[in-house]
């Protein structure tokens, strides 16, 4: 345990718990120690009610990976949904951004990271095995590859590509990229610009063509 002069022990053991969540330093996690012992204690016990529920009650989807309450997720048990169509991302919560965009009808399968060499993570670390199956299995006809756009993500849709493209009746696709909506060229970097220019597609009224 870290020392904190002046702050008894079970303060102390709560900010170095905090202190160890993502994007929280230790100054944070003093600020949240401190208004959680301002609060009610009905209301600190709800949050502890909440934290330790979570990990009984939520898992991962046994067909795509993705976060569950039960067996299968809500999206894989959606007979309303294009099943023949699936969408291949790192992390579960990349399926609640894609969602957020209420454009896409189609299921995911969640890798569960991208391929690192430098951080030692490769093929079986990750759900590949868990996606031949379901293209063995399933009648699928495309394959989007929505991993990031990093030179990780780069290589994990490089390798899949390579992986599956022999897969009779699959076509794969790649999620496109460039300058965001509303965005200002200034202050796009080069590497953005670049992929934008190489996937320009004409303009409305004159077809959707690549050029």
């Amino acid at each position: 345990m870290l020392s904190y002069e002046g702050v008894p022990a079970p303060l102390a053991h709560l900010i170095e718990q905090l202190s160890g969540l993502p994007g929280i330093g230790p100054k944070s996690a003093m600020r949240l120690g401190l208004n959680l012992l301002a609060k009610e204690p009905t209301q600190v016990q709800q949050l502890a009610s909440a934290l330790a529920e979570l990990h009984q009650s939520m898992g991962f989807c046994e067909v795509c990976g993705c976060f569950s309450e039960h067996n299968h997720c809500l999206i894989c048990n959606d007979h309303r949904r294009d099943h023949r169509v699936i969408c291949v991302v790192e992390q579960p919560v990349d399926v609640l951004m894609l969602e957020r965009s209420k454009t896409f009808s189609g299921v995911y399968h969640v890798l569960h990271g991208r391929l690192s060499p430098m951080d030692g993570v490769g093929e079986s670390q990750l759900t590949f095995a868990a996606l031949a199956m379901r293209l063995a299995q399933k009648d699928v006809a495309e394959l989007i590859l929505a991993t990031s756009a990093t030179v990780d993500g780069e290589a994990t849709a490089h390798y899949i590509s390579q992986r599956f493209h022999a897969v009779p009746g699959v076509n794969i696709s790649r999620i496109a990229r460039g300058v965001p909506e509303g965005g200002e060229l200034e202050y796009v970097d080069e590497y953005t610009l670049a992929r934008a220019l190489s996937q320009r597609t004409r303009w409305q009224g004159s077809g959707t063509n690549v050029l």
